[in-house]
């Protein structure tokens, strides 16, 4: 008796651990400015929270200062309970431009360009379908490019929720970089 009781406190506790770490999933972007991506996409139904960083090169470590090779990414973490990976890169794919091979709005550079890095073949798959339809969708090609994920790293820590704690300063960034008229205006009525 006293054996089986340890027997289902171990299995009750291997479930609470289990129950504790959520069924939570991670996915990363690259959607040009790190703060827009992340203004952007935090609001989405389903997800939990989202990281701002650097992901895409092989620079261990990388700063604001010295993140070359690498693209100013985000990783999002969901419940994809609430909503589907698919789901997720299709709402990702809605708050960029990715018709724009250079960049995002008014932030051009190899560092600023967009990008979906996946874990696997699922997610690959899943990713190159949201691409198709949102190019037949724009009627034009989408540059931003499917890549294999690699070490995400997160950015120094005023970075991190940058326009919920400076919403002045980031108002004034998004407003001066015109980003919601380019937005309306690839995909309005769309």
């Amino acid at each position: 008796m006293r054996r089986l009781m340890i027997v289902t406190l171990a299995v009750a506790g291997a479930a609470s651990a289990a129950s504790a770490a959520g069924p939570y999933k991670t996915a990363i972007f690259a959607g040009g400015c790190f703060w827009s991506a992340e203004h952007d996409i935090e609001h989405t139904p389903g997800v939990k929270d989202v990281v701002v960083g650097y992901s895409g090169g092989t620079r261990k470590n990388p700063t604001y200062e010295n993140h070359d090779g690498h693209f100013e990414a985000i990783r999002v973490t969901y419940d994809p309970a609430k909503i589907s990976y698919p789901q997720l890169v299709d709402a990702f794919f809605h708050n960029i431009d990715p018709t724009d091979p250079a960049g995002q709005i008014c932030d051009y550079g190899p560092s600023y360009r967009t990008a979906v890095f996946v874990a696997d073949p699922a997610e690959r798959s899943a990713a190159e379908q949201v691409k198709a339809k949102v190019a037949k969708i724009l009627k034009k090609p989408v540059a931003t490019e499917i890549r294999p994920a690699m070490t995400f790293w997160p950015a120094e820590g005023y970075h991190q929720d940058y326009a919920a704690k400076n919403p002045m300063n980031y108002n004034a960034y998004r407003v001066g970089c015109g980003r919601e008229a380019r937005l309306k205006a690839v995909w309005a009525g769309r």
